[in-house]
């Protein structure tokens, strides 16, 4: 059996579009610049051939101005009858009988002429032909020895008409060359022009959800196709980072969530192998701490996703910050009866957003503080630089070290891992903090602080006349 060849593969869309656009592109220039090309000729045909019988009626006018003057002056006995031309200068030596012919006239009487061969020249200024041929004619009326005379000069039209179509043919081919020229260099151009582009456009769809490591190649020239490669290497370096964060998300969630559905299957196993072993009190309060901390852990998580998603509609105004930072010491003062909550530096300010992720802000600082103080928590509203307001919670714990004062704001990072897991930490109250702040554009930093622990400070834009009163 003869082998096959196989069918050529069909050109894809991208294809068939890059080819249009050449297409159209070349098509688009072709034309314009022939109707372009087409008028310019004929507009150059018309502009000559005007020209050319301006200039045959000039040299008409002034033929009969010398013509009338020698009448004028010694009357028409000075013209010879049959002369050519009278009185001829250097520049009509060369004239054609043919070209130039004049007449003078007076009443019905020819009185001289330059041998016009009985045809009679009209008097009146104009064009008229004369045996089959185009003549321009000009016309002076002169006065000798108190007869009137009528000088009518006509020249021919013949060499405007040769000029013009002997321009014609060289349009004829030079314009059709011209616009294949242009059409030709167009083509090229815009291939070269549109090969980066189909480089861009094979490297994209080359690129999967797994690979977004790779990046569009990015050509030398400094033009809109670099633009648009360096923005889409942007891009590329976006979706990685964000599928990135994605993926260190869901692994990071999927380690917290283990811990404890692994502590309530090993609960359930014991009871139900051993139901003897275990109190019932015992069993209930290990199955509701383990989902309170789950609970608490998705709790967490859906803030961060609706933060990440734009606060999912929620409703934004202005928010009270120093009710938000009084009350959380209340609470703190309720729940930590050992702890000394200092909130003397709590003044009033606003700031316009989404309250309770606000407050879950001021929780979140507050919740650690606690966890990390030895003895003393301090809540403070101080004014920031360029409108903006600072909420800054310290304790008197043992710092966060330089080196990890980014890294605190990170997902599931513990410094203290195992302590933090006792306390019930997650690792996401402060990436919450900080994604909430920058998403109400402010953002949040650690530092050294004057009680000798942590002072967190979150800044957001303030919303002016926030002294209502006093708090």
């Amino acid at each position: 059996m003869a082998p096959t060849t196989p069918a050529p593969a069909p050109a894809t869309p991208a294809r068939r579009g890059r080819a249009g656009v050449r297409v159209r592109t070349t098509v688009a220039a072709t034309v314009v610049v022939a109707i372009a090309f087409a008028l310019g000729g004929l507009l150059l045909a018309l502009a000559l051939g005007r020209s050319l019988s301006d200039q045959a009626a000039s040299t008409a006018e002034q033929r009969a101005e010398e013509i009338a003057a020698q009448v004028e002056r010694s009357g028409p006995g000075v013209l010879d009858p049959g002369a050519d031309d009278p009185e001829p200068t250097d520049d009509d030596e060369d004239d054609d009988v043919e070209d130039v012919t004049w007449q003078v006239t007076t009443g019905d009487s020819l009185v001289a002429s330059s041998g016009t061969g009985g045809r009679s020249l009209p008097r009146s200024e104009g064009t008229t032909r004369l045996d089959g041929d185009r003549y321009t004619v000009a016309v002076e009326d002169v006065e000798h020895e108190g007869t009137r005379y009528d000088v009518a000069v006509a020249v021919s039209l013949d060499d405007a008409s040769d000029s013009v179509t002997a321009l014609v043919p060289l349009l004829a081919v030079g314009l059709p060359v011209a616009v294949l020229l242009v059409g030709a260099t167009t083509w090229v151009v815009t291939g070269r022009a549109l090969r980066p582009v189909e480089a861009i456009r094979a490297q994209v769809a080359s690129i999967g959800g797994d690979d977004l490591a790779a990046r569009v190649p990015v050509p030398p020239s400094r033009d809109e196709v670099a633009r648009l490669a360096t923005t889409m290497n942007g891009m590329l370096e976006r979706l990685e980072h964000s599928a990135e964060q994605q993926r260190r998300f869901v692994s990071d969630t999927s380690h917290e969530l283990r811990s404890p559905l692994a502590g309530l299957r090993q609960t359930a196993e014991v009871a139900r192998s051993h139901p003897a072993a275990i109190d019932q009190a015992e069993l209930t309060e290990a199955v509701l701490e383990e989902t309170a901390r789950m609970q608490h852990l998705v709790e967490q998580m859906l803030v961060l996703t609706r933060t990440a998603e734009g606060g999912g509609g929620r409703r934004q105004g202005d928010v009270d910050l120093d009710d938000l930072l009084l009350a959380e010491a209340t609470r703190l003062r309720r729940l930590r009866p050992d702890l000394a909550v200092d909130s003397s530096r709590v003044v009033p300010a606003r700031a316009h957003g989404d309250g309770p992720a606000l407050a879950q802000v001021v929780r979140n600082l507050a919740d650690n503080a606690a966890r990390h103080a030895a003895g003393t928590v301090r809540l403070s509203l101080e004014d920031g630089a360029s409108g903006h307001v600072d909420v800054v919670v310290e304790d008197d714990g043992s710092g966060v070290p330089a080196d990890d004062r980014e890294r605190v704001f990170e997902r599931f990072v513990r410094l203290d891992e195992a302590r933090a897991r006792d306390d019930g930490g997650s690792g996401l109250g402060l990436a919450i903090v900080r994604e909430v702040a920058r998403a109400h554009g402010g953002d949040a930093r650690v530092e050294a602080g004057d009680l000798g622990g942590a002072r967190f400070v979150v800044r957001l834009p303030a919303v002016a006349d926030a002294s209502r009163r006093a708090s």
